[in-house]
C-alpha cells in the first residue's frame, strides 16, 4: 500500500473535524488513491456530478444523499455542476411519465445536491456552459463529459464514478493517478476510417462500433483510447460530441484524432478498419422494423447547432398527428438561447416537445404506449434498450427522424447487409468467443484490497467473466441479474457469490446500482477485480463490502464460474483459495 503524506487540511478531514461527509470522502479517496499507487493528492478546478435520475441512481443514490444531508457541514469546496435530471419538472405531464412518486424523488435529489452546494444545472454537457472551468485538474463524472473534455479542452479527469466525483467535490482534491499522468493518456487502439462521415450521427455510430470491438485480452486498465486516422481536417462541435458521447458507451475517456493536435506515443493494442460497409451495415441493423412509439432528439442534450438544424427542418411545418411524437432534450442554457433566437418557436409550433433538464436515456418511459423508440444517438439507443427502459431502440440520422415525424416517410424495414471482402476488424483474435476451458486442481493467489477496509473471510460461489460489466442498465438492479445479450454472463446472477470481473463499464453512475443491490440485499458478498475499478471500488470502500483486485495470477483463467472460493483478508494481504471446483 501507498502512503501518502496528507496535509494540514487534508488530516482534518479525515479526522472529522470538517464533519462526517468530508472524513467519508477523504477516507474513499484515500481508498482509490492507495489501491492506484497514487503518492499524493492533487487540488482540483471543477468538478461534475453523475447520478441525479431517480431512473439511473435509483434507492441507492436517494439513500446516499439522505445520509450526506444528516452532516451540516457537508458543502462542496470547488465550483460543481450537476448532471441531467430524470424529467423536466416543469412538463412533467406532457412526459406522461407513470412511474410512482417520480417527480417527488427528481426533486428530492436535486434539492439534496443543491443543499451540497451543487450548482444544479441539471446538464450532461457541462463543457457547454458558461463559466464552467474546461482546464486543468478535475473530477469530472458522466462518461460522455468526460471522452469530451479531455478530448477537445484542456481538461485532465480520470474517468471518475459519480461516488468519487462527488468525493472529490467535498474535498476539493483528487488522487494523481490514471488519466492524471501523462503516460497513462497514450493511444491504445489504432482506427482507420475509410468512408467519408458527414452527419453527426455517423460519428456516432462510428464512437459506438469502436467499443463493440472490445477483446477481453486487451490491457486497457484506463479504457480504450483510440487514435482514429481518416477524418475530416476539421470536425464541427455536433460531430466532435457524437463520436465521443458514444465512444463513452464502452469506457472510452478520451481519444485522438489524426491530424487534430499533437498526441503522445502509441502503444497500439489493436488495429480497427471502418469502412463504407461497416456503416452501411449498421445503420441497416439500427434501423426501425416495426412501428416507432416516439422520437427523441438530444443525447447528449441536444447543441445549440442540433436544435438550429432540427429547427430548419421543422420550420413552417407541422408534425403528422399520426406520426409518432417528437421529444427534444437540450439544456436549460441552450433552451434559453433557442428562446431568444426564435429556434424555440420554429421547433415547438411543429408540435415537437421542447425539454431542459433532462436527456433521453434518463427517463422512465411510459411502456403502455413507449413500445419503440427512434433517435439520432447511439448513446440515447445504448441505454433506452438496456434494463433502464428495456425498450427496443432503432438509429437514424437527424433528417430521417424528422421525416418520420412529419409523416413524409413510413417505417421500412432494413435491406439485406451487403457483404464485402473488406475485413472489419482485425485484432488478433476473432470477436467470437469461445468457450472457458475448466481450470482443474489447487489453486490460490494473493493480491490488494482497501486500505480502509480491514480482515474478512467469504466463502461463497464464484461468479465469473473475463469481459467488463457494464453495470448501469445492464445489471437488474433489484436482482443483481446480468441482462446484456452478447456478454457472456447474460441471464447469470452476481447476488450472494463473490463476483471475479476485469471491471466496469459505461455510464459513471453505475456505484449506485452496487449501493442499492447493497441496500437491497441482492449485492455480490465480495467484489474481485483485475484491475482497481473506479466503479466498484467506491461503493465497497463507502459501506464495507468486501473488496479485492490485482492478483499475482490470472484469477479469471484459473477460477472457473461456480467453483467454491474462499476470499480472505488478514492484515494487509488478500488471498483467495478454491475450495471445491464445479464439476
Amino acid at each position: 500500500m501507498t502512503d501518502i503524506k496528507l496535509n494540514e487540511e487534508q488530516e482534518a478531514m479525515l479526522a472529522g473535524k470538517q464533519g462526517v461527509a468530508r472524513q467519508m470522502a477523504m477516507r474513499l479517496l484515500l481508498d482509490m488513491a492507495a489501491t492506484a499507487g497514487a503518492t499524493e493528492l492533487l487540488p482540483i478546478t471543477s468538478a461534475h456530478l453523475s447520478g441525479v435520475s431517480p431512473l439511473t441512481g435509483g434507492l441507492g443514490l436517494r439513500q446516499f444523499l439522505a445520509r450526506l444531508a444528516e452532516d451540516p457541514q457537508a458543502k462542496v469546496a470547488v465550483p460543481t455542476t450537476l448532471n441531467s435530471a430524470g424529467c423536466d419538472e416543469a412538463q412533467f405531464e406532457a412526459m406522461r411519465i407513470v412511474a410512482p412518486d417520480f417527480k417527488e424523488h427528481n426533486a428530492e435529489i436535486v434539492a439534496r445536491y443543491t443543499q451540497l452546494g451543487v450548482q444544479p444545472t441539471q446538464s450532461c454537457i457541462p463543457y457547454e456552459w458558461e463559466g464552467v472551468v474546461t482546464s486543468g485538474e478535475a473530477a469530472w463524472a458522466e462518461s460522455n463529459a468526460i471522452c469530451f473534455g479531455n478530448s477537445y479542452t484542456g481538461l485532465v479527469t480520470n474517468r471518475e464514478s459519480g461516488l468519487s466525483a462527488l468525493a472529490a467535490a467535498l474535498t476539493g482534491y483528487t488522487p494523481q493517478y490514471g488519466l492524471m499522468l501523462e503516460e497513462n493518456r497514450r493511444p491504445n487502439l489504432a482506427v482507420v476510417v475509410t468512408t467519408p462521415l458527414a452527419d453527426p450521427t455517423d460519428f456516432s455510430v462510428l464512437g459506438d462500433w469502436i467499443g463493440k470491438q472490445r477483446q477481453p485480452e486487451w490491457q486497457m486498465p484506463y479504457g480504450p483510447i483510440p487514435a482514429i486516422k481518416g477524418l475530416p481536417a476539421e470536425l464541427n462541435h455536433e460531430q466532435k460530441k457524437a463520436l465521443t458521447a458514444a465512444a463513452a458507451n464502452y469506457g472510452c475517456p478520451l481519444l485522438y484524432i489524426d491530424g487534430q493536435g499533437e498526441r503522445p506515443p502509441a502503444a497500439f493494442q489493436a488495429r480497427l478498419k471502418f469502412g463504407q460497409t461497416e456503416l452501411q451495415k449498421r445503420y441497416e441493423e439500427l434501423a426501425p422494423e416495426t412501428a416507432v412509439s416516439l422520437i427523441t432528439i438530444g443525447c447528449p442534450q441536444a447543441s445549440i447547432g442540433e436544435l438550429r438544424a432540427t429547427a430548419e427542418l421543422l420550420k413552417g411545418m407541422e408534425l403528422d398527428p399520426d406520426a409518432p411524437p417528437l421529444w427534444v432534450f437540450t439544456s436549460a442554457a441552450n433552451k434559453a438561447i433557442a428562446e431568444k433566437t426564435g429556434l424555440a418557436n420554429a421547433i415547438t409550433d411543429s408540435g415537437a416537445l421542447l425539454l431542459e433538464n433532462t436527456c433521453p436515456e434518463v427517463v422512465p418511459y411510459d411502456s403502455s404506449w413507449v413500445h419503440h423508440v427512434l433517435t439520432n444517438s447511439m448513446k440515447a439507443e445504448h441505454y433506452i434498450k438496456s434494463g433502464l427502459n428495456g425498450i427496443p431502440t432503432s438509429v437514424m440520422r437527424l433528417h430521417d427522424c424528422i421525416k418520420l415525424a412529419l409523416g413524409e416517410t413510413a417505417v421500412y424495414a432494413p435491406a439485406a447487409t451487403r457483404t464485402s471482402e473488406e475485413t472489419a476488424v482485425t485484432p488478433t483474435k476473432s470477436a467470437t468467443r469461445s468457450a472457458k476451458k475448466l481450470a482443474t486442481g489447487y489453486f490460490t493467489a494473493t493480491g490488494h484490497g482497501l486500505p480502509s477496509q480491514t480482515d474478512f473471510s467469504v466463502t461463497a460461489e464464484a461468479f465469473v467473466t473475463d469481459t467488463p460489466i457494464t453495470l448501469l442498465g445492464f445489471v437488474n438492479r433489484e436482482t443483481g441479474v446480468i441482462e446484456e445479450p452478447g456478454h457472456p454472463a447474460d441471464g447469470q446472477s452476481m447476488a450472494g457469490k463473490i463476483a471475479i470481473f476485469p471491471k466496469g463499464s459505461g455510464s459513471t453512475v453505475a456505484p449506485y446500482v452496487l449501493l442499492e443491490l447493497f441496500y437491497r440485499g441482492q449485492a455480490p458478498l465480495a467484489i474481485v477485480n483485475t484491475e482497481i475499478d473506479q466503479q466498484s471500488a467506491p461503493a465497497c470502500s463507502l459501506e464495507n463490502i468486501p473488496y479485492a483486485y490485482q492478483f499475482n495470477d490470472d484469477i479469471i483463467k484459473k477460477i472457473n464460474n461456480g467453483d467454491t472460493i474462499c476470499l480472505k483478508r488478514e492484515g494487509n494481504q488478500v488471498t483467495i483459495d478454491v475450495i471445491t471446483r464445479v464439476s
